[in-house]
């Protein structure tokens, strides 16, 4: 599936730091139209309605490319590749997040079962649930969507 580029479009357009008139209040305060418009309906679906993907299908569940792992929202670095690892599950994997405030947890109490679900701490994207069951050195194991993440190869941090 190809991705849309309105999504970097319009994260690029804002100053992306923390004291920026662009932070966190400004991607949190966006309207579904609003991201109706920037977003794919696969996208939107995924990080706005808190859908998942059918594993094995994202663009990144078998990636190997260096690089950062973006939120496909708003733009915030996420996860690094050299902490991206095959979990098997067929949805792309780390065992920690770029920065520990780059994501917040929230339990997820959906679908009869009990979660941690992850979300982008600058827009609130959901990207995925952590588990307990990780490599070293965290034993976490981030089983994000694709559809939520952007990766800009080479590792170029913006955020």
């Amino acid at each position: 599936m190809s991705v849309d580029p309105k999504p970097q479009a319009a994260a690029s357009a804002c100053k992306t730091d923390a004291s920026s008139s662009c932070g966190r209040t400004h991607w949190q305060s966006r309207s579904d139209a609003q991201w109706r418009a920037i977003l794919t309906p696969e996208q939107y679906r995924i990080a706005r309605e808190a859908g998942t993907e059918s594993p094995f299908t994202g663009k990144y569940w078998n990636t190997k490319t260096p690089g950062t792992y973006r939120c496909a929202c708003c733009g915030q670095d996420l996860f690094a590749s050299e902490t991206k690892f095959n979990s098997g599950t067929g949805w792309p994997s780390f065992y920690a997040p770029i920065a520990v405030e780059a994501v917040t947890e929230h339990v997820d109490d959906a679908h009869g079962m009990v979660r941690t679900e992850v979300r982008c701490a600058r827009c609130a994207a959901h990207l995925g649930h952590v588990f307990h069951d990780g490599p070293a050195p965290t034993h976490r194991r981030y089983c994000m969507n694709s559809a939520s993440l952007e990766l800009v190869a080479g590792g170029e941090k913006r955020s």
